[in-house]
């Protein structure tokens, strides 16, 4: 491999062209959009897993300047009583602390992080096609410019452009629930450095106070998917008083958080990649929620993304052979992430209940994964990359 193209300068993207400028690989970012990140706006918790494998990358710093560290998580019922409040993750490790902060902020600093280190980044450079050779991968784009690589790896988001190229056909489905984000500095008194999430009898409910007073809070609310006409028209103050009036059904502080909040509330749906989905075809794969989209109620969307960063460079340094490198990066991480876009969604469809506590390993409020007890052998840079007896592709897999 001598040279990389990635499409999609967002976290998986971005943080896959840090991984294999690391490993010695030539590559270059190609972004659609104009700017750093289209959804300024929303936040997101990375994981102890997800910072585990910035770590690998050296990007801890870039990303601790940002956002606040959560070290615990408190559980509510719907009464407002307390039913865990337990350590998030690997808390006592610095580094490897759960952190809350907003996605355009982490993508604009790992897409300084990536320039500042040399590699090149072009904005505005929307993918139209995907052109596989024997030796060779072609993408052209929109302004008419084309690019040549040696592999294309498609970090394109949920609407993935290379997906179609990969699994044509294949789009994110509903996984039960809608989901809002928003903020406020007049939320009820509260600690900073845990985050407490509300069982609530309507809605499940999660808020966080930065060190500043500002609570970040999200609500996920089961039902029909909001039409696509409604986010394509934003109506917050809406959507706000649709929350209060759920929420306030619940004597816990989630209603109290809404109804005072800015009109800057946004709204999703959340979706995911039906698992068995190929992920790759010729010089082409695709990672990230490209591949393997999960609905957020794990938390674990950029956390995987971030590890599939380190374990596909890894795979590519260590195997002279494409092939048996990506046969490789898959049997690691399809099992993984497969089982966590089952479990994200059974837990947003309402037919499994979250975890009171997280699993230490993996970083998230979810059931352990597969992968979980040898996460850090296999992110470690420094070590081989192995397979390992649960590293079996799911079926669907694509070889090539």
């Amino acid at each position: 491999m001598t040279h990389i193209l990635v499409i999609g300068g967002g976290i998986a993207g971005t943080a896959t062209a840090l991984a294999l400028h690391k490993a010695g690989i030539d590559v270059t970012v190609h972004e659609a959009h104009p700017d750093t990140a289209e959804d300024i706006g929303a936040f997101l918790t990375l994981a102890s897993n997800g910072m585990r494998a910035l770590a690998e990358l050296d990007a801890s710093d870039v990303v601790t300047a940002l956002g606040f560290p959560l070290r615990s998580m408190r559980v509510l019922d719907a009464q407002g009583g307390q039913l865990a409040h337990v350590p998030l993750g690997e808390a006592d490790d610095a580094r490897l602390r759960y952190r809350c902060l907003r996605r355009g902020d982490l993508n604009a600093a790992l897409q300084a992080e990536a320039v500042r280190r040399g590699i090149r980044l072009s904005h505005g450079a929307r993918l139209v096609s995907v052109e596989n050779g024997p030796d060779e991968v072609t993408a052209r784009f929109a302004d008419g410019s084309v690019a040549t690589g040696d592999l294309l790896v498609g970090a394109d988001g949920l609407s993935s452009t290379v997906r179609q190229s990969v699994a044509p056909g294949v789009e994110p489905v509903y996984a039960g629930q809608s989901v809002f984000y928003g903020y406020t500095r007049s939320a009820p008194a509260a600690d900073t450095g845990h985050i407490t999430m509300v069982r609530g009898s309507s809605a499940a409910f999660g808020y966080a106070v930065s060190p500043d007073g500002e609570a970040y809070w999200f609500a996920r609310v089961g039902g029909e998917a909001v039409p696509a006409d409604a986010l394509a028209h934003p109506t917050p103050s809406r959507w706000r008083e649709q929350l209060v009036a759920l929420l306030g059904k619940d004597a816990t502080p989630a209603a109290d958080i809404v109804a005072a909040s800015t009109d800057d509330i946004m709204a999703t749906n959340a979706t995911e990649i039906p698992p068995g989905t190929p992920w790759r075809s010729g010089r082409t794969l695709i990672i990230g929620d490209a591949a393997h989209a999960a609905s957020p109620a794990t938390g674990q969307g950029a956390s995987m993304a971030l590890e599939d960063a380190v374990v596909l460079a890894k795979s590519l340094r260590d195997n002279p052979d494409p092939d048996s490198a990506l046969s490789l990066y898959e049997a690691c991480r399809r099992p993984r992430v497969e089982h966590n876009i089952a479990a994200s969604g059974e837990i947003s469809r309402g037919t499994r209940a979250p975890s009171r506590a997280p699993s230490r390993a993996g970083g998230g409020p979810s059931p352990q994964r597969p992968g979980d007890d040898t996460l850090a052998a296999q992110l470690d840079w420094n070590a081989g990359l192995a397979r390992t007896p649960d590293h079996d592709a799911a079926p669907g897999a694509s070889r090539s």
